[in-house]
C-alpha cells in the first residue's frame, strides 16, 4: 500500500514511519516547511528546523524510502498565522493547532498524497481511527495514551478523511514510542517535545504580536467589573484569556479572574472566581465526523479545551453549522475562539468554534465543577 508519511523529524512521526517500513508499507516521506521563525523576527524554534529536517532524512535513507521537503509557508501564514493574531487582537482566544491541521496537514497534505498516487496519509498524532460496527464507517476515537491523546485538535476531519488517514501510535502510549525509537536506534528517542505553537518561535505570545501587529497591541482599554464598575487600565486585549487570573494583580480587592472579553468596547471584564462558570455554549463552524448532525438533542461529552476532562452537556444543532451545548455542571473559562468538541465515550462526534459562552447568572454556589 502506497502511503505518505508526514516526517516532523520529531520522535512520534519517526517511530511512525519506522512502524510503516517495517510492516511494508511503499512509503514516501514529506516534512511541510511551515514556518521560518528567525526569518520573520523571532528566534529559532524546532518547528521545521534543518536539524528536525535532517533526523528526518536519515530515517527515510536507513529505511529506504523517498523524503521531500514541500514548502507549504505561504498558505500557513494566510490561514493560520494571520487568523491567529488577528483573533487575539479582538478579544478571541484561537486554536491554531485546529485550523493547521484543518488546511494543512489533513487538507493540503491529504491533497499532496492524493497527487502522488498515494492510498494512505499518515502521520504520528496520538488518535486512533477504526470502523464503527454499528454503521460500518470510519470513525475517530481517543487515543489510548489519554495523557497524550491529539484527537481534540482533528474535529474538522471529514469522512473522506477519515477513509484515507492512519495513525499507527493510537495504540501506543509515549514510553513505548520512546522505547521502540530506542530499541530501533533510530536516534530520536530522547528529542524534547516540540511546543504546540511553533511559530512563536522561543518567544511569548504577545512578543509575536508585537511583530505581526505594532501598531494595534497596544491599543488601551478600560478594565470593568461584572457590574460594570470601572476598575482600571489595560494595554491590550491580547494580554488576556478568559479565566487569567496572573496580569491582574494591581487590581484593588483581588482576587480577580478575567470573565469576558469585550472586544468591540476594548473592555477587559473581570469578576470573582465564582463568575467564570458557564452553564453552556454556543459554537459555530461545526464539523460533524459522520458527516451529518445528529437528530434532535443528544448526550455528549465536551471539552472547551485541550487539558479540560470532557463534560456531561446536552448538544443539540441550531443548524448544520451550529450547536448550542447545555452542561450538566457549569463549567470554568469557556473562552470565545476555543474549540468545543463532543464525544460518546472515546468516539469524536464533532466540534466547532466556541461563539458565545452562557456565563452563570446568579453563579454556582460551588466552584467544584470540573477544570
Amino acid at each position: 500500500m502506497k502511503t505518505v508519511v508526514a516526517m516532523s523529524g520529531g520522535v512520534d512521526s519517526c517511530v511512525a514511519a519506522w512502524l510503516l517500513a517495517e510492516s511494508g508499507h511503499d512509503l514516501v516521506g514529506i516534512s511541510m516547511q511551515l514556518w521560518d521563525a528567525l526569518r520573520h523576527g523571532g528566534t529559532e524554534s524546532r518547528c521545521c528546523s534543518p536539524a528536525d529536517f535532517r533526523d528526518a532524512r536519515l530515517l527515510a535513507a536507513r529505511a529506504g524510502f523517498p523524503y521531500y521537503i514541500l514548502d507549504y509557508e505561504k498558505a500557513f501564514a494566510e490561514r493560520v498565522v494571520q487568523p491567529f493574531a488577528g483573533d487575539y487582537l479582538r478579544g478571541l482566544t484561537p486554536n491554531p493547532c485546529v485550523e493547521c491541521n484543518r488546511h494543512l496537514k489533513f487538507g493540503a497534505l491529504i491533497d499532496t498524497a492524493r497527487d502522488l498516487g498515494a492510498d494512505m496519509l499518515a502521520t504520528g498524532h496520538y488518535a486512533r481511527v477504526d470502523v464503527d460496527p454499528a454503521s460500518g464507517r470510519r470513525r475517530l476515537r481517543r487515543a489510548r495514551d489519554q495523557g497524550k491523546d491529539q484527537s481534540y485538535f482533528l474535529y474538522s476531519l471529514t469522512p473522506g478523511a477519515l477513509e484515507r488517514l492512519l495513525f499507527p501510535l493510537g495504540e501506543l502510549t509515549k514510553d513505548e514510542v520512546r522505547a521502540i525509537a530506542r530499541r530501533a536506534g533510530l536516534g530520536v528517542a530522547d528529542k524534547p517535545e516540540s511546543q504546540d505553537l511553533c511559530f512563536l518561535g522561543k518567544g511569548s505570545r504577545l512578543d509575536f504580536l508585537a511583530r505581526a501587529a505594532p501598531e494595534r497591541i497596544g491599543d488601551a482599554g478600560e478594565i470593568v467589573s461584572t457590574s460594570g464598575r470601572s476598575m482600571g487600565r489595560h494595554r491590550g486585549l491580547a494580554g488576556f484569556t478568559v479565566g487569567q487570573r496572573r496580569g491582574l494583580g494591581g487590581l484593588a480587592g483581588g482576587p480577580w479572574y478575567v470573565v469576558r472579553l469585550d472586544g468591540p468596547a476594548n473592555r477587559v471584564v473581570v469578576g470573582r472566581e465564582e463568575e467564570q462558570f458557564a452553564t453552556g455554549l454556543e459554537a459555530v463552524g461545526v464539523n460533524w465526523l459522520s458527516g451529518e448532525p445528529p437528530p434532535g438533542r443528544c448526550e455528549a461529552q465536551v471539552r472547551i479545551r485541550h487539558s479540560h476532562v470532557p463534560a456531561p452537556a446536552v448538544v443539540e444543532a441550531s443548524g448544520r453549522d451550529q450547536v448550542r451545548v447545555r452542561f450538566r455542571i457549569p463549567q470554568r473559562a469557556v473562552a470565545p475562539g476555543q474549540a468545543a468538541v463532543f464525544y460518546d465515550e472515546d468516539t469524536l462526534l464533532g466540534g466547532g468554534r466556541i461563539e458565545r459562552a452562557d456565563l452563570c447568572s446568579p453563579p454556582p454556589a460551588s466552584t467544584g465543577a470540573p477544570a
